[in-house]
């Protein structure tokens, strides 16, 4: 059986550069009835764990480091026993939200995490932040940016830790040449595919950020 999808919406507050913000993100869930991986834990611990259900929980993935996408992720690592894996150039921001608590695995570029017999690609896409990272998943016809990419364009880049051409390079290099029919899911909002997106790539690029 391959890997289904869910969907959660968390609600709470993202803080950066002395900023405070309501949000409400994306949690993703792929797996089987069997073992489940999750993709942002963000602000309810409880709630994640309930989505989870019974299933044995093979990671906590965190598609970058900002506070609003890694608050929970301690306490559902500690409730569940599954590791917390990120990126270690977004570490920095890690300890802004968790200073002292460690991570119990790094993400690579082309690594290859593997769900219900469901393979994901880690792809390394800085720009959002350093660290950020998408995941493919090409049984499933879908990639999850997190705030990589969204319905209308690149994630936000005008805060500390950003920059809006390298965000473009690496949705250029890494996301744009994925079939056009994937589906992007995304880290807030609602879903596009990567040929939705494509044609306003001059666009953005003109804007700047």
């Amino acid at each position: 059986m391959m890997a289904r999808i869910e969907h959660l919406v968390t609600s709470g507050l993202f803080a950066l550069d002395g900023g405070v913000w309501d949000v409400e993100n994306n949690v993703w869930l792929v797996g089987d009835d069997e073992e489940v991986l999750v993709i942002d834990a963000a602000h309810d611990a409880a709630a994640i764990e309930k989505a989870v259900g019974g299933r044995r929980l093979t990671a906590i993935v965190c598609t970058h480091a900002h506070n609003d996408h890694i608050d929970a992720a301690p306490e559902l690592a500690a409730r569940t026993g599954a590791p917390v894996l990120l990126h270690p150039a977004d570490r920095e921001l890690w300890e802004q939200t968790h200073p002292g608590t460690s991570l119990d695995g790094e993400l690579t570029d082309g690594q290859v995490l593997t769900v219900a017999g469901t393979a994901l690609t880690v792809l390394h896409t800085p720009g959002h932040s350093p660290g950020g990272v998408c995941l493919y998943a090409p049984e499933l016809g879908t990639v999850f940016t997190g705030d990589t990419l969204f319905h209308g364009g690149p994630g936000a880049t005008g805060r500390s830790f950003s920059d809006f051409p390298t965000i473009v390079d690496s949705i250029r290099e890494r996301l744009l040449s994925l079939p056009p029919e994937t589906v992007v899911r995304t880290g807030h909002g609602e879903n596009t595919t990567i040929g939705g997106e494509a044609p306003a790539l001059p666009e953005w690029i003109a804007r700047g950020h």
